[in-house]
């Protein structure tokens, strides 16, 4: 039976390079790139290459679930920053809870904004149908085209 103890120390020590972070979460290496610009991973470093350790990696999988809910980058940071306080994660977890609280009643009140404008659209089709089915079909679809081509030409060479 293999030794616990080892097989965590093993894949806690195993390191990851910018592409395969990048590849194995479906994001550019720019955007790695950015969120250590914003303090939010810290890649060791091997001359100009950078060092991801299982830490940097369990960070990026939190971005990259959080930015899929639809957080802002400055939340999902305060979040990160309360990691290992030593308080059991108690801090980091009520922050999460809080976010993500706030985060539902923004999408419900985008939900509700979403509602509204698709009723409207609805609307604005039915009328509009109603309206060409009143008017008749087009005369002669392809002579409008074509004059309104001519017109359009005729503006282009003159410019």
């Amino acid at each position: 039976m293999p030794d616990t103890a080892s097989s965590i120390s093993i894949s806690e020590s195993r390191t990851y390079t910018i592409s395969e972070l990048a590849r194995e979460f479906g994001i550019t290496p720019r955007a790695l790139r950015f969120y250590e610009d914003k303090d939010m991973l810290h890649p060791a470093r091997d001359g100009m290459t950078r060092v991801y350790s299982h830490r940097d990696r369990a960070r990026v999988t939190i971005i990259v679930r959080m930015k899929r809910l639809g957080l802002p980058l400055a939340d999902i940071r305060e979040i990160l920053d309360l990691y290992g306080l030593g308080d059991n994660e108690r801090a980091q977890k009520r922050k999460t809870l809080e976010k993500f609280r706030n985060q539902v009643k923004e999408l419900e009140s985008q939900r509700e904004d979403i509602e509204v404008a698709l009723t409207e659209l609805h609307k604005g089709i039915a009328w509009l149908e109603d309206n060409l089915a009143k008017i008749g079909p087009p005369d002669d679809h392809a002579d409008s085209v074509a004059a309104y081509d001519a017109v359009a030409r005729k503006q282009l060479d003159e410019a």
